[in-house]
């Protein structure tokens, strides 16, 4: 087949024709070939290629500029005399420095009157991407990616006119920016550039024809410098670019005789290849294991390459296929619509009847629901129909009423296999697809087959079925709705919509990916030719941003071996709100807003400082517990109810805190750690169950004071172990496979399962600060009255004092027992200092516990003391 054919037979079973070969894989490619008996040349597609088509090369002689390093000393002078230019135009082929991301000067032309009247500047972005800006009469336009950093030469050409102030910058025949409006206001608005000014390369002119600084300065080679006093057409850029000289209206054309090079710039001879007028593609030589191109139009041998997860995905697709689609398409049609297979089917010049009789009948099986949910194989068998359709050529005499009706069913099949009962299908056949995105590159592919509805009479069409439509007049307009892509890219999985930012050591850990908005195209036609432009939208989000955390907005762009991918390329946001984002691009494609939501994540420093606090002060309140628990069993301290509740809290606390200093050891061991993270999640919900248990009896003894105390002792054993026993299992039982954290032995937060903590313990701290919010109410109320009973003629500030004391007193003694430390962990994603607060009240609650509870405890004291006099008696 022609290359062409090849491309589009390889497409249409959803593989991709051989890529150009690395060098590494060169010998092996050619005798794996040859094994085959293949011989002589086979078509390629070029990987970094963004054209379709290749042009044939011819040589160029020419004197190149070199521009080592940036120096304030380095110029080159053009001796030309520059008359006044109401348009102008310039052009040179340029080879950028990689190693250096600093703003340089690929041109500066200065005038007494404007300093910076012409002026051309660019840097490397962060993506790698060379960024142009024009500044005319000192206004400069914003710097917009042009080409890539790779080292390699690359064509551009810079173009401006004073009505309108309308500029246009190009790169390897492609426009790349353009807009209105650079210097068509204020005081140097609709003038044209002066002339009798200085023109230098390589250097920006602070004054006129010199003071020069290195750090805007050029780095890099130059040639072929062409300037006009007009603005060129695409077509002659083009010919400029294939190294023909445009000769009307050129005011300085590239010349060693007509330039002052500074002593240091070396200059050589060297021949540029500037593509040609033939269209040829690229082949590989089988054998010779060399590349070549041949012509376009040429049938030779090709191969469609497949990855192995997407040729898998399709065999299966096949295999567990019940044909049912197929069937009641065939069968309704009476003829093969969809055929058996994706490898079986052969790429089939559809007219236009055809394709209006196959997508109806299609629509009608679709749309009355003869196959309730589609299957993988339905889906390719779909998209494989999709893509024929949008290959149709229309024929001079074919009615444009059919035309019209193609478009209508073409929407509601696209509208149909994008309902949400498909998306586990969409997912399915991921690593064939790479998601929904490639309907809008069909669908965008359908809109170019409307060309012929439009004439003078009929400037505008528009084809809707629900949530999908086109729009098409001189800018063609594409949109989906938000539901019916949402859905399906939101399950794509990574392949259809990559993650242009991961998380990093910044601070910055990724949540979560969804689509915003709708997704609009809009494309500008010439001549029905898509051409770029740059372009202002807006899009309304149709989902909430979150009000916490960070988010990123990226633009999306559709690759059509790829089936979409995220990209923020040329374009940038120029206002966000919460309900909608407005964007300026440097160019025309498909466009939404996506939202990537990150939290806040601590530096490296941060969370070893976190992790040496805790282990310090989990220790220090380990032992802290340890020998509170030990006073208590050996100074014979009287029994009670309060007594034996401190002791079970301090032993379930002194558990959960010994584990969690040594969980970090077990994380290695998979069902070691899976131990540690039950037992952990037993003993601190035993620790706060305990204090829940101190608030009850803390109600018992200061609220409610005649409350019976028959069988009290096993209700708080039961609320105490049997609770956190109970919880334990209930999540073991219904969340095993989720139950453990990916990267530390502790309930995975990722998942529903970390509310069988966070639950329990939000609700043991809301009745205990309703506990300690009355016991404070009773007790100031308490010191009040005895205040005035004992010093009825105290002073007023005493008795402030008094009430201070009174109310200070429990929520001290209380605080930790209760557990209401904790509630500072509500607080932890605001600041890093609270994160610090809340590590060392509740790593050192145990050292609290045994000052408060062992040695100011009367109780303890008294016990002790007996002891001592014991001993002495």
């Amino acid at each position: 087949l022609d290359w062409w054919q090849a491309d589009r037979y390889c497409e249409q079973r959803f593989a991709q024709l051989l890529f150009e070969p690395q060098d590494t894989e060169q010998d092996s490619l050619s005798e794996l070939l040859q094994s085959h008996h293949i011989r002589g040349s086979v078509w390629l597609k070029e990987r970094d290629s963004v054209l379709h088509r290749t042009k044939k090369r011819r040589g160029h002689i020419v004197p190149v500029l070199v521009f080592r390093d940036k120096t304030d000393t380095k110029y080159v002078k053009v001796l030309s005399d520059f008359p006044a230019l109401p348009a102008v135009t310039a052009c040179a082929h340029l080879q950028w420095d990689t190693r250096t991301q600093e703003i340089a000067t690929i041109f500066s032309y200065a005038v007494p009157a404007f300093i910076n009247e012409f002026q051309l500047r660019g840097f490397v972005d962060e993506e790698g991407f060379v960024r142009f800006a024009l500044i005319v009469h000192g206004h400069h336009s914003p710097y917009l990616p042009v080409f890539h950093a790779d080292g390699q030469w690359h064509h551009f050409c810079v173009t401006w006119q004073q009505e309108n102030g309308t500029w246009a910058i190009y790169a390897d025949g492609k426009r790349r920016a353009s807009a209105s409006g650079l210097c068509s206001a204020g005081p140097s608005a609709s003038q044209a550039i002066f002339g009798q000014g200085t023109f230098i390369i390589g250097q920006d002119q602070d004054s006129l024809g010199g003071t020069f600084r290195a750090k805007e300065s050029f780095s890099g080679n130059i040639t072929d410098l062409h300037i006009w006093q007009k603005v060129l057409s695409t077509e002659q850029i083009e010919k400029v670019r294939s190294c023909s000289v445009v000769e009307q209206d050129l005011v300085f054309g590239w010349s060693s005789n007509a330039l002052e090079v500074e002593s240091t710039i070396q200059a050589v001879i060297m021949q540029l290849l500037c593509p040609g007028p033939v269209e040829e593609c690229r082949v590989l030589e089988v054998g010779s294991s060399g590349f070549s191109y041949a012509s376009c139009l040429q049938t030779l041998p090709f191969i469609c390459l497949y990855s192995k997860d997407a040729y898998w995905q399709l065999k299966r697709a096949q295999l567990e296929s019940s044909h049912l689609l197929a069937s009641c398409v065939n069968s309704l049609a009476v003829r093969t619509v969809i055929p058996d297979s994706v490898f079986t089917s052969d790429v089939q010049d559809m007219n236009l009847s055809v394709a209006l009789d196959a997508l109806d009948i299609l629509a009608t099986v679709l749309r009355e629901g003869e196959v309730p949910m589609l299957e993988p194989s339905d889906l390719l068998a779909v998209l494989q129909l999709l893509k024929q359709v949008s290959h149709v050529e229309i024929q001079e005499g074919d009615e444009l009423e059919m035309l019209e009706q193609l478009g209508q069913y073409y929407m509601e099949v696209t509208e149909l296999i994008l309902e949400e009962q498909n998306t586990g299908t969409w997912s399915s056949i991921n690593q064939v697809i790479r998601g929904p995105m490639a309907v809008v590159e069909l669908c965008d592919r359908m809109m170019s087959l409307l060309v012929p509805l439009l004439t003078p009479e009929r400037t505008k069409i528009t084809v809707q079925h629900e949530n999908i439509g086109l729009h098409r007049v001189t800018m063609k307009n594409m949109w989906f709705g938000y539901g019916s892509l949402q859905r399906c890219l939101s399950s794509s999985g990574p392949g259809a919509a990559s993650q242009d930012v991961a998380a990093s050591g910044g601070g910055q850990k990724y949540l979560s990916t969804t689509v915003g908005t709708a997704v609009i195209s809009s494309t500008l036609l010439s001549d029905f030719q898509e051409i770029s432009t740059s372009v202002r939208y807006r899009l309304q989000h149709r989902v909430q941003v979150p009000a916490e955390g960070l988010f990123s907005l990226f633009l999306l762009h559709v690759s059509p071996d790829a089936g979409g991918m995220w990209s923020t390329a040329g374009c940038s946001v120029v206002m966000s709100l919460p309900d909608s984002t407005a964007c300026f691009c440097n160019h025309t494609t498909n466009f939404a807003i996506l939202l990537q939501v990150y939290e806040m994540e601590r530096t490296t420093k941060e969370e070893f400082t976190l992790q040496t606090l805790t282990f310090i002060g989990c220790g220090i309140s380990f032992c802290a517990l340890t020998v509170t628990f030990i006073l208590f069993l050996v100074v014979r301290v009287p029994k009670s109810e309060r007594t034996t509740v401190h002791k079970n809290l301090i032993f379930a606390l002194a558990a959960g805190e010994a584990l969690l200093m040594f969980s970090e050891l077990a994380k290695t061991n998979q069902v070691l750690c899976f131990m540690v993270t039950a037992f952990l999640h037993l003993f601190f919900m035993a620790a706060f169950s305990w204090m829940l248990v101190e608030g009850i009896l803390l109600w018992s003894k200061v609220v409610a004071v005649n409350m019976s105390e028959d069988r009290r002792m096993k209700f708080y054993y039961v609320t105490g172990w049997g609770l956190p026993v109970l919880t334990v299992g209930v999540t073991l039982a219904t969340s095993f496979n989720k139950y453990v954290a990916a990267n530390h032995c502790w309930l995975n937060v990722q998942t529903n399962v970390i509310w069988a903590f966070v639950g329990p313990v939000l609700f043991i701290l809301a009745v205990n600060t309703f506990v300690l919010l009355r016991v404070v109410v009773v007790t100031v109320a308490s010191a009040r009255r005895r205040s005035k009973m004992l010093t009825p003629n105290s002073s007023l500030e005493n008795q402030i004092g008094t009430q201070i004391w009174a109310t200070a007193k429990p929520v001290l003694v209380l605080l930790p027992v209760l557990g209401l430390t904790w509630v500072c962990g509500v607080l932890v994603h605001l600041s890093i200092v609270w994160a610090y607060v809340f590590t060392v009240l509740n790593s050192l609650q145990g050292l609290y516990i045994f000052l408060v509870y062992a040695i100011y405890n009367s109780e303890v004291r008294n016990a002790i003391q007996r002891m001592k006099d014991k001993k002495k008696a």
